[in-house]
């Protein structure tokens, strides 16, 4: 039961990065530049912290680091990259349906997909129709954000299937700390070669706004929220958690992710980031929570209905 609340616990974090994210992007961070110092934070707190405790690193939780971290490259670049072109809220429904990309990562390392797992999958595109749906804009109103939002939960179904295998086996510090170190490395060496590209009135690579920012304490407040509650203790708390439930319990608690971006993303409590949904897209993110929550307590259900019988 505990890591149950402390799943949604985390939850509750990690959605409010997508709140978080988008207005530290509004105040002229790149995305490279953010991505970079929120993991180069994480890595400082997280190292401290294991400094002070005196834990070690052993070489087999180093390995799945390392495997984790580069999935975690592309999450978080798919992820802050979209915020450029879509809504805080849009990008957490959208990222929920990793939910539905966990059973099938799974299919594909050899485990079980069941049949209604498929059936969630297409209520799930049902949901994300109307979500995103707008008969004004071009392509129905599908953007750049929402197509690189997509790819992230993709990614993090693959993330959440091979945490719950290695968390197992490895020390969740060490995982940890070696999923951020990946981030930070390749995140400085991304934003160091990209170019400046403007898109949406923001920039993806490079450091030369980064300096100004820095300046105004609001920034520091979003940036140590993203470093230290969602990246050190976050990425410290997942393996840890994971290891005493299983992936799809874990993927069912993760789909209040986007619940609890939108509460955020509407309450106007962040400056400069106060959203609003149309019944129609309140409704798609709706049936987006619902497919998610089916696709794992759906086959459970049928289970034990058949051996009810």
């Amino acid at each position: 039961m505990s890591g149950v609340f402390g799943m949604l616990f985390l939850s509750l974090i990690w959605g409010g990065t997508f709140v978080g994210t988008k207005f530290v992007l509004q105040e002229g961070v790149s995305v490279g530049a953010l991505v970079s110092l929120r993991f180069l934070l994480g890595f400082v707190f997280l190292a401290a912290i294991m400094l002070l405790l005196r834990k070690g690193i052993d070489k087999q939780s180093a390995k799945d680091g390392l495997v984790l971290g580069a999935i975690l490259v592309g999450i978080f670049w798919f992820q802050v990259d979209g915020l450029r072109f879509t809504t805080a809220s849009k990008s957490g429904f959208i990222t929920g349906l990793s939910v539905i990309f966990t059973p099938i990562a799974s299919l594909f390392l050899k485990e079980k997909f069941k049949a209604a797992q498929g059936f969630c999958a297409i209520l799930a595109l049902v949901g994300l129709f109307f979500l995103v749906r707008d008969p004004s804009a071009p392509f129905g109103g599908w953007n750049r954000g929402d197509s690189e939002a997509l790819a992230c939960a993709a990614l993090c179904g693959l993330h959440i299937t091979l945490t719950a295998r290695m968390s197992r086996r490895s020390s969740p510090w060490t995982l940890g700390l070696g999923q951020i170190t990946v981030v930070a490395v390749a995140s400085c060496i991304l934003t160091a070669v990209l170019p400046a590209d403007l898109s949406a009135g923001q920039t993806m690579g490079g450091f030369d706004m980064l300096g100004s920012a820095l300046q105004r304490p609001e920034v520091w407040i979003g940036l140590l929220y993203l470093s230290l509650l969602a990246t050190s203790l976050g990425f410290y708390m997942q393996p840890l958690l994971q290891a005493k439930i299983t992936a799809t319990s874990a993927a069912v608690i993760f789909c209040t992710e986007p619940v609890f971006a939108v509460l955020i993303a509407t309450s106007g409590l962040v400056p400069g980031v106060h959203e609003h949904l149309t019944l129609v897209q309140a409704l798609g993110g709706a049936l987006i929570v619902v497919a998610t929550l089916l696709a794992e307590i759906g086959p459970w259900a049928v289970e034990k209905w058949h051996r009810a019988r």
